[in-house]
């Protein structure tokens, strides 16, 4: 991705003053600003590496106590490690030229103008990216910017599956991706399933989700906030209570799709279980980094950003989808 301002483009008469510095000052601090208003990090599980890579995995459980009675021996029991996860940051560029011509007639509310546009472009595309893995995650990949990335979790199946399998009981599978439409009994069985995850050994997990993310959907956004903000049941003329007011931070994420398969749909999360496990790891190995150069052919000053981030998943048990498009387990509203 590459922009060009020069006076034969249409582009205003100045973008930028007498010193390199002001315009790098500003992309770096617009990331800052964009940061607050970013989704990703409430999505995935946010970390940083001074490697090339970082491996993501887990161990099973250690099993139960054993009655021996008197005198007893201690039972010997193993914990193995779980599937894993390695992720990989890949490397991100762009740039933009500001002609001579440019430099030498400079305003400084140009100069803020198109550093903001240059920031916006480098966190629109962490945005695209993100939102493009999690709902990429009903297949093996997606595909980004015309190169293809990895949507499996640790256990080798897309993200969203029917048959998450165990590592260490043969057979044994657990969905995420369930099929339904948005309603309040919707919520509450998909809630349930979440609540029901088991570890690879069988044994229950404290999952809670505590997050709805969905895509921009006005009939969407209308639907789960009647649910989940109205201190009483909101299908019924009885003021019946309403136990999941209150439980949930709802996320509207714009870069999500509109729809799966030509329905609305929605995610449930455990934010906590999602970190305390990283369960949805998001690499940031190089953040972004801004320099400005002279291009001694053209007397061009040429500002260039480079970032170096990856995404990917390892325990799916924090996140599932659940829509009436969505080709998954069908579950009893």
């Amino acid at each position: 991705m590459s922009i060009i301002f020069s006076q034969g483009s249409g582009v205003a008469d100045s973008v930028f003053g007498k010193s390199q510095a002001p315009i790098k000052a500003m992309i770096e601090s617009g990331v800052e600003a964009f940061q607050q208003f970013s989704a990703v990090d409430k999505v995935f599980s946010m970390d940083t590496t001074k490697n090339y890579a970082e491996k993501y995995t887990s161990e099973t459980s250690l099993g139960d106590f054993a009655d021996v009675g008197e005198n007893g021996a201690y039972p010997k029991i193993s914990m193995r490690e779980g599937y894993s996860k390695v992720i990989e940051p890949t490397t991100w560029k762009s740039s933009f030229e500001v002609t001579q011509e440019m430099v030498e007639d400079a305003k400084i509310g140009k100069v803020r103008r198109r550093a903001n546009i240059f920031t916006t472009s480098y966190n629109r595309t962490r945005e695209k990216f993100a939102a493009s893995l999690v709902s990429g995650g009903l297949e093996n990949s997606v595909k980004f910017g015309g190169k293809t990335y990895s949507t499996t979790s640790a256990d080798g199946v897309s993200l969203f599956n029917t048959a998450h399998p165990s590592i260490t009981k043969k057979g044994m599978t657990q969905s995420n991706r369930f099929k339904g439409a948005f309603s309040t009994e919707m919520l509450d069985a998909v809630q349930e399933k979440m609540q029901a995850f088991t570890d690879d050994d069988g044994n229950l997990l404290n999952v809670a989700p505590d997050t709805i993310i969905i895509p921009n959907v006005g009939s969407l956004k209308r639907a789960v906030l009647a649910v989940v903000g109205s201190d009483l049941d909101p299908n019924t003329s009885s003021n019946a209570l309403n136990f999941q007011c209150g439980l949930w931070n709802v996320i509207v994420w714009p870069y999500l799709p509109t729809a799966i398969g030509g329905k609305p749909y929605f995610l449930l999360m455990d934010s906590q279980f999602k970190d305390n496990y990283e369960c949805l790891p998001w690499l940031d190995r190089v953040p972004l980094s801004v320099r400005s150069d002279i291009d001694m052919n053209t007397d061009a000053n040429v500002i260039k950003g480079r970032a170096r981030f990856g995404a990917g998943f390892n325990n799916w048990r924090c996140i599932a989808i659940c829509g009436e498009g969505v080709e998954g387990t069908e579950l009893s509203a």
